[in-house]
């Protein structure tokens, strides 16, 4: 059972990894390299399209590879 759980949060890992980095980037304009963003912080912006699926899959992925780590804790534990 440990060694399954292992697998697949190493696996999920790779897969969180992927995701995080098919985000799109929110930098617009040279202006936000010196502001670091913070025009867009109070704005209400939705994510919309792509950019929504991939922050839902991302924080359900983020969701169950804590859970899993979690459980290898507990299981290393006993």
């Amino acid at each position: 059972m440990y060694n399954f759980l292992l697998t697949a949060v190493i696996v999920l890992s790779i897969i969180l990894v992927i995701t995080i980095m098919l985000q799109p980037s929110k930098q617009n304009s040279a202006a936000s390299a010196f502001t670091g963003g913070a025009d867009n912080l109070f704005g209400k912006q939705k994510a919309r399209g792509f950019e929504a699926v991939m922050k839902r899959s991302t924080a359900i992925l983020g969701t169950i590879w804590l859970v899993l780590l979690f459980i290898l804790v507990l299981l290393s534990s006993q």
